[in-house]
């Protein structure tokens, strides 16, 4: 069974890729299941070692890395290049982090006896990886989860099988085979991964599809990173590059990122200068030149829709410019929408498109109200040149991730993760670590040897 690629950047069919069912799914996990005891009974040096080997192939192949992970997703090189270079630099943290865990408090806890703790791992994880970063997301999650000392089978999504199956073979060729296993398949592939003989469920994707992963697992240990719809809090007194920043931020990746700045927030005495600037900085990333592609038919049509369905009295839009021959990719441009409801579908809804609403609110206390008023909790941002100010807002968001006159900031040293709707469970940081271990306490009693 073969499910058919198409390149967004043209609309055109690309290849062919396999679909697991339930015989190849299987075969994988036994394979993982196998091959987990000797991954994880490494010590934590030689795993570092070879997920540092990992991490060089990975920068010695990044041209081939960068072709694939355009080809499925119609990314620029501009994107691309960084994006390769952060997933070899996760693997290398990861490498070096597993190496310097610190464990609860040990020594003589009780009188008589010795206690310490030990980080296992749990054995065999099941990957669920999305379409928007395609080789960036399998890192967030099977750099850590391998680190920790499991084996990992990981399944990228449907349009977007290319960089992973890259990232398996080299993983085979650095870590051991069966190590790191990438299974291709629909939706009904990741739902066989979820319910097959694996220990946990790494998840990233809707929070639709984050309930049935959550059904499914029955029990198992899961983490869920489940889509954002980031305020970003604009003050009168916000930095003069608050709008290139905000806007640029917006169309990364065409908008479709979990943590892009989704709805500017505003006070009355800088709503309409607010619009204008932003309008002004939207006109100038132009699809197709700064920005790619949405990443196929579905995703453009669920786009479409919640655009056609908006109320907002003021759609500002910036002009296209595909390349040659790319006239019938699935290009979007850059939108600012204004004059709209608080419950209108682009503020409610998680739009994942190069798009901006801007909301008005009367004071700080309702701009906070406004930003806490969506289900999703990832990630948001405060713009003032007031840090007091700043910092203040940003501890009352009810967000994973809170940025001061930034936003998409992101490192490996810092933890990553949602509130509410938006899942839950750390990606990122040391912190990540133990989303894939589990403590054993040992304690021992003291005999003393007779003489």
């Amino acid at each position: 069974m073969k499910t058919t690629l198409v390149d967004p950047r043209t609309g055109a069919v690309r290849g062919a890729a396999p679909v697991a069912r339930e015989e190849e799914v299987r075969s994988a996990v036994a394979a993982a299941r196998a091959a987990a005891p000797g991954w994880g009974g490494l010590t934590p040096g030689e795993r570092a070692r070879r997920l540092e080997r990992l991490a060089a192939l990975v920068t010695e192949h990044a041209a081939a890395y960068r072709a694939r992970e355009a080809a499925g997703t119609g990314k620029p090189d501009t994107e691309t290049a960084g994006e390769v270079e952060q997933v070899a630099d996760l693997f290398r943290f990861y490498a070096g982090a597993v190496r310097a865990q610190s464990a609860p408090a040990a020594g003589r806890l009780v009188e008589g006896h010795e206690s310490w703790v030990r980080w296992e791992p749990l054995g065999v994880v099941g990957v669920v990886v999305p379409w928007n970063y395609p080789l960036m997301m399998a890192a967030w999650r099977c750099a850590p989860a391998l680190a920790a000392g499991n084996a990992v089978v990981a399944k990228p999504a449907e349009t977007t099988p290319d960089t992973l199956e890259l990232l398996a073979g080299h993983a085979a060729e650095a870590l051991g085979p069966d190590v790191l296993t990438a299974l291709p398949g629909d939706r009904e592939t990741g739902r066989l991964l979820v319910g097959a003989d694996v220990d946990m469920v790494a998840f990233t994707g809707s929070a639709a599809a984050g309930a049935d992963v959550a059904a499914r697992a029955a029990g198992r240990r899961i983490s869920l990173e489940l889509g954002g719809n980031s305020p970003a809090l604009v003050l009168p007194d916000a930095p003069d590059d608050t709008w290139t920043q905000l806007a640029r931020a917006c169309v990364y990746n065409a908008g479709q990122s979990c943590a892009a700045p989704a709805r500017v927030i505003t006070l009355d005495a800088n709503y309409e200068t607010t619009v204008a600037h932003l309008a002004a900085a939207a006109r100038e990333c132009l699809a197709g030149r700064d920005f790619g592609p949405l990443n196929s038919a579905d995703q453009l049509a669920r786009y479409d829709d919640i655009v056609r369905r908006s109320t907002a009295g003021r759609h500002l839009v910036a002009d296209l410019a595909p390349g040659a021959g790319e006239e019938d990719g699935f290009w979007r441009p850059a939108r600012i929408l204004a004059d709209l409801p608080d419950d209108d579908p682009a503020v409610l809804e998680e739009v994942f498109g190069p798009l901006l609403t801007v909301q008005r609110a009367a004071d700080l206390d309702a701009a906070v109200a406004l930003a806490n008023g969506v289900p999703q909790a990832l990630a948001s941002s405060v713009w003032t040149r007031d840090l007091t100010t700043g910092l203040d807002l940003a501890g009352r968001l009810d967000a994973g991730e809170a940025w001061l006159n930034c936003h998409l900031v992101q490192t490996a040293e810092l933890p990553h993760g949602g509130r509410g709707a938006s899942g839950h469970g750390t990606d990122l940081s040391t912190l990540a670590l133990h989303e894939y271990q589990r403590p054993k306490t040992v304690t021992a009693r003291l005999v003393r040897r007779l003489v």
